[in-house]
């Protein structure tokens, strides 16, 4: 039984989500609720030690990191999340974390709230989101060549990065107008059964 240790808004257990569809997988939710931080109590820290989501079990193990994990279902299920040659794999990854590297950690709900408190409160959640989100999109929509996704015509794990955090930026009001190449593939993305089910909209809370 493959089991996702699972919190509706993290962008990390989204990309999960997407992957594990995409995938035809099926498996068990177990929500793990941030906000009464159940992610500190001692029964999930002996899964996730980091206390951060997504965790999954499958195959008899715990594995946790979203990345890490869609690398190991790429490599375990012939999935095609990365491609084989080893300069258009490097041309994903670094596509993918341009934006789990780069734009998640810094745009993390209790980084953002930490800067405000330190600024006693001259930085606020949207100011913050809004630059960080809108500095690291525009960089990633210079990275994209053409074609319907982020790299080529199959789907990649650029794609499974890119849909969450452009559910963020959409949530902050991120003028995405100016990123005619992320809002089309975006456009693209939501419309595959994986992607749409896997939206935080239609997750258990």
């Amino acid at each position: 039984m493959t089991v996702l240790y699972d919190y509706w808004r993290s962008s990390a257990s989204y990309r999960l989500r997407i992957a594990l569809g995409l995938a035809q997988m099926e498996w068990d939710t177990v929500v793990v609720d941030l906000l009464s931080a159940q992610h500190t109590e001692q029964s999930y820290l002996s899964r996730n030690p980091q206390g951060m989501v997504p965790t999954l079990e499958i195959d008899s193990e715990m594995l946790t990191q979203s990345l890490a994990i869609i690398e190991y279902l790429d490599e375990t299920r012939t999935l095609g999340f990365l491609p084989k040659d080893p300069l258009s794999k490097a041309r994903v990854r670094a596509l993918s974390y341009a934006i789990a590297m780069d734009i998640h950690p810094i745009c993390n709900l209790s980084v953002a709230k930490y800067a405000h408190q330190a600024s006693d409160g001259a930085i606020p959640n949207p100011q913050w989101m809004g630059h960080f989100i809108t500095k690291g999109l525009r960089a990633y929509e210079a990275m994209l060549a053409q074609g319907p996704y982020s790299y080529g015509a199959q789907i990649t794990m650029a794609d499974i990065c890119l849909m969450p955090q452009i559910y963020n930026a959409t949530r902050w009001e991120i003028d995405l107008i100016p990123m005619p190449k992320i809002r089309a593939i975006a456009e693209r993305l939501q419309n595959i059964p994986a992607f749409a089910q896997a939206h935080p909209d239609n997750c258990p809370r």
